[in-house]
């Protein structure tokens, strides 16, 4: 039974069942006095739900007719004035009528008693919220384990659509509606549709995670319907977004680009003006259409095909080099001709760039990065250098993918931006110092960037669309050409550069390196004077290179203690001769060996190379009583130590017919010692010198010591040829000796020695050992056999054998 009226709570935002026992907040006047007006009845509340929760002074208008009916069980007053009570619900009640008390509201109401309906069906239906709400909690809908337990507990089908009516996250209007119903088996599908809502919801968030996961790692987030694009983009962009967009589509209409790099293009735009501008995405797009615009799609230079003014900066910034500088004219008056008959239609364009790769090979600082620069000036073309030294990934020549953090372009294409032209002169350096690991081999994506067949649509990885770079002119430089793959090595044409000899490097400190270094420590011209044998015993003394990296140096600290005493001491003028270097620069650093001052025994001067340039060296032989073993010292490399034993093995064979007894061999020890032995000595080139000392030691014969010799040697005594000629004969006529044994097949390789030079040495072309002894001995072959024939003989068993 209710009361005739009933005091009236309104609430906000929630909706009280029958059987619940809830606590209620009340801090409005409105509310607070209703509770009063209650506890001083019969403790019976009216609380009804609130149509807008924003109304602060609700009328009847603004509740609900259908409420709950609740017993008070206690009532706490808070500091603050506010009131909260406990309450018990008893009844869904239908408000008939309402009454205006002023500074509260009061509703007489009937109750709503439930309906049963079919009990199968209420059964089904039981079983089947039963089954919803389960799903509902898997799914990540959190309720206290006790109270779900409880809930699924429930058989009353009336409390258990309540309850979880109460428990979801409905909307207030449906759950309203739960309130309202009174046949048990409606209330229970009404309930059951809320839950199955609730289910496709959650199905259609999991869906929506699942495709913007997937979109995310396409790097394609688009949050926005289409038919809403048009409407928001100005709020993405703005007024500067819009500019920015509006400027790169310009640069890419005007860029006339090849049709695949302009869907490309238009593609990565289309999305960049879809994005807001501070969003990661576009940042990256932002950064890739950037490059795309900044690269010389078009762009290229004239090329300037004049070989006298190409010939003359050659002799204006090198001096030497004489075939380098013939091989480079003849590919311009090559280039040049597939210029003309290109104009005249004779030859398609494509002709015109296909040639040789040039490859510079050579020691440091013989200028083979220098030379490039000047090919550069000579052709008026850009000049762009990177150094491969050391590279080990292959993504530094082909690109990082978009898709990792901080992408960038490969060398080459970094390279083109930086050139500014799609036809420069790019010089690869160091491509013999290429690495391997994990990442890939950069030598095999070199291949596509050398091959005229592949290089006309190199795909950088970061662009993702090909650039021609089959009018870039691309020479590469290297130390060591034996370290470059053979397959690379394949697509170029090695040019030789080799060490300079004293007298250009004499020129080279004369025209080149003094004035640049008089400039650079700001020395004015005839303030100091270098003189010409002062900088000859500088070459010769202070520095050991092929190149004139080193003398360089040696020639700035020079200047720059000139430059102090200047100032020090007031001088107008400094005048450096050879005897001033030590008081300059400290004692020498290197002295070059030299001929020996007489004939012995078991000493033969040899000849070798190393990359710093020749040099000559002794070979000492000494025989002392063994167990014949062979000794070799002197920090020999195995080749050198092959010959050493060809050598043995080739005088044991002829020791008859040179006149030395066997015994030495079996009971002495046979050493063989290279001085220096700090300086590592390897290559073929020490057999002659070797068997000649050899040869002396067992004979006691002496070799000359005013002729070096140099030439690998086989068991039968033939003479091979060998390399670094010129290195050698150099290194030969610095330490004074004026007459050279040299292998046959190296008679064609004097061409590379300068004339006057040649003029002023004996050389010697020997094709066998007997003619190296007979030139290396004194005496010759002739003091050999008549040794040979001064032996004693004696007779054994009948036979004439050789008397030890």
């Amino acid at each position: 039974m209710l009361p005739e009226t009933l005091p009236v709570c309104p609430v906000r935002g929630s909706v009280i069942y029958p059987t619940m026992v809830m606590p209620i907040d009340a801090g409005r006047p409105i509310s607070i006095r209703a509770i009063d007006e209650a506890l001083a009845r019969e403790r019976v509340l009216l609380i009804v739900s609130q149509k807008d929760k924003e109304v602060e002074n609700p009328k009847p208008s603004d509740l609900y007719e259908v409420g709950t009916a609740c017993n008070i069980l206690k009532m706490r007053k808070n500091p603050d004035g506010s009131v909260q009570v406990l309450v018990q619900a008893f009844a869904r009640v239908r408000v008939k009528a309402w009454l205006d008390r002023g500074d509260h509201l009061e509703a007489q109401g009937e109750v709503i008693p439930d309906e049963p309906g079919d009990p199968i069906l209420v059964k089904a239906l039981v079983r089947e919220v039963k089954e919803k709400f389960q799903a509902l909690l898997k799914e990540g809908r959190y309720l206290p384990p006790e109270v779900a337990q409880f809930i699924l507990n429930l058989e009353d089908p009336s409390q258990l659509a309540d309850y979880v009516a109460f428990h979801m996250e409905f909307r207030l209007e449906d759950k309203q509606r739960v309130l309202e119903t009174a046949d048990v088996a409606e209330r229970l599908k009404r309930v059951l549709v809320l839950l199955g809502a609730e289910l496709e919801l959650i199905e259609t968030q999991r869906r929506i995670q699942q495709q913007v996961k997937e979109e995310i790692d396409r790097n394609q987030r688009e949050y926005f319907l289409r038919e809403q694009m048009k409407a928001i983009q100005r709020e993405l962009h703005g007024e500067e977004g819009a500019e920015e967009v509006e400027e790169f589509r310009q640069k890419v209409e005007a860029l006339n680009l090849p049709p695949v790099v302009r869907q490309e293009a238009e593609r990565e735009l289309n999305r960049f003006a879809r994005m807001h501008p501070d969003s990661a995405e576009a940042s990256v797009i932002r950064t890739y259409l950037d490059w795309i615009v900044n690269l010389p799609w078009n762009a290229r230079t004239e090329d300037n095909l004049d070989l006298e003014r190409a010939k003359e900066i050659l002799e204006r910034d090198h001096y030497g080099l004489e075939k380098v500088k013939d091989r480079v004219l003849e590919y311009l008056a090559v280039r040049r001709l597939k210029v003309e008959r290109a104009r005249r239609g004779e030859i398609p364009e494509e002709e015109v760039n296909k040639g040789p790769i040039l490859l510079f090979v050579g020691p440091p600082g013989v200028g083979k990065t220098s030379i490039a620069k000047s090919i550069a000036e000579a052709l008026g073309r850009k000049y762009v250098r990177i150094s491969l030294g050391g590279v080990r990934d292959e993504s530094d020549i082909r690109g990082h993918r978009r898709t990792y953090i901080g992408a960038m372009p490969g060398r080459i294409i970094q390279g083109l931006r930086q050139a500014g032209t799609k036809n420069p002169v790019f010089l690869l350096d160091e491509v013999d110092k290429l690495g391997i690991s994990y990442q890939g081999d950069p030598a095999a994506a070199l291949l596509e960037v050398l091959d005229p067949a592949q290089n006309k649509e190199f795909v950088d990885h970061y662009l993702g669309v090909p650039f021609d770079l089959s009018e870039v002119m691309f020479i590469c430089t290297a130390n060591f050409p034996q370290n470059i793959p053979a397959p690379l090595m394949d697509r170029m044409e090695a040019i030789e550069f080799t060490s300079y000899i004293e007298q250009e490097k004499l020129e080279i400190a004369k025209r080149y390196l003094l004035p640049r270094q008089m400039r650079e420590t700001g020395l004015s011209e005839g303030q100091v004077v270098v003189t010409e044998a002062a900088l000859m015993r500088l070459i010769t003394h202070y520095t050991r290179e092929a190149g004139v990296r080193q003398l360089e140096r040696e020639i700035g600290a020079l200047l720059r203690k000139a430059a102090r005493q200047i100032l020090e001491e007031g001088k107008k003028r400094v005048r450096i001769t050879e005897k001033d270097l030590e008081k300059y620069l400290g004692p020498p650093r290197f002295l070059p060996e030299t001929e020996a001052r007489e004939p012995q025994v078991g000493v033969a001067t040899g000849m070798y190379y190393t990359p710093v340039g020749g040099d000559i060296m002794f070979v000492e032989v000494s025989v002392m009583p063994g167990k014949g073993n062979l000794i070799l010292t002197g920090q020999l490399g195995d080749v050198m130590k092959e010959s050493a034993r060809a050598a043995l093995s080739y005088a044991k064979k002829n020791a008859e017919r040179f006149g030395i007894p066997l015994e030495r061999f079996e009971k002495g020890d046979i050493h063989i010692h290279v001085p220096a032995g700090a300086i590592p000595k390897e290559g073929p080139s020490a057999g002659v010198a070797i068997v000649s000392a050899l040869v002396s030691a067992l004979t006691e014969v002496p070799v000359r010591h005013d002729i070096a010799m140099t030439g690998e040697i086989t068991l039968t005594g033939r003479v091979l040829p060998i390399g670094g000629v010129k290195e050698k004969v150099l290194g030969a006529r610095r330490a004074g000796i004026r007459e050279v044994i040299l292998p046959r097949q190296n008679e064609p390789d004097l061409a590379d020695i300068p004339k006057p030079l040649r003029q002023n040495m004996t050389f010697h072309f020997v094709e066998h050992l007997d003619q190296v002894l007979d030139l290396a001995l004194v005496g010759g072959l002739k003091a050999l056999e008549a040794r040979a024939k001064a032996r004693p003989k004696k007779r054994v068993k009948g036979e004439l054998v050789a008397h030890a």
